[in-house]
């Protein structure tokens, strides 16, 4: 299973990167992480929120690997404790389904994409920089996994 991470934005800072990259690269053979930045809609005049969104929305179809199940990140979407993330992630593993987290730009995702969900999923009620949301994302990834391979990274 690949754990695909199409995440609209580029030019994030080095943090970032390095605390990304650090999870992404503690993940098992089993369910490794792969990031692909989605070029975000260039912000000029006359365009509106929704013509930035739909041509975002564009892209990250375009990225999305077949047969992915698609898992949107969104603040109006469903809270999940870790142990429940580690029991869809048991799931996918047993369906040996690639599945595809995406986040949207600054504007969020496009009405029509959320509709497309296999799951609409919020990390969090409070609003988060995007940067913040890759390493959040990859960190419960790993704990998820950590989980179900009985690690001692978890403890309740």
């Amino acid at each position: 299973m690949k754990l695909w991470i199409l995440a609209v934005g580029n030019k994030m800072p080095s943090w970032v990167d390095g605390a990304f990259g650090e999870y992404a690269k503690r993940m098992p053979r089993e369910a490794r992480i792969e990031l692909l930045e989605i070029k975000p809609e260039k912000r000029a005049a006359g365009k509106t929120v929704e013509q930035m969104q739909e041509a975002e929305m564009a892209r990250l179809l375009a990225a999305l690997p077949a047969g992915a199940h698609p898992v949107m990140l969104d603040e109006r979407g469903s809270e999940m404790t870790t142990l429940e993330l580690a029991v869809g992630m048991k799931s996918w593993l047993q369906e040996g389904r690639d599945v595809a987290f995406i986040i949207g730009g600054a504007d969020g995702l496009h009405p029509a994409l959320r509709q497309r969900a296999g799951k609409l999923w919020s990390l969090s009620r409070l609003t988060l920089p995007h940067g913040l949301v890759r390493v959040l994302l990859a960190e419960q990834l790993y704990r998820a996994m950590s989980v179900l391979q009985n690690h001692p990274y978890h403890r309740e």
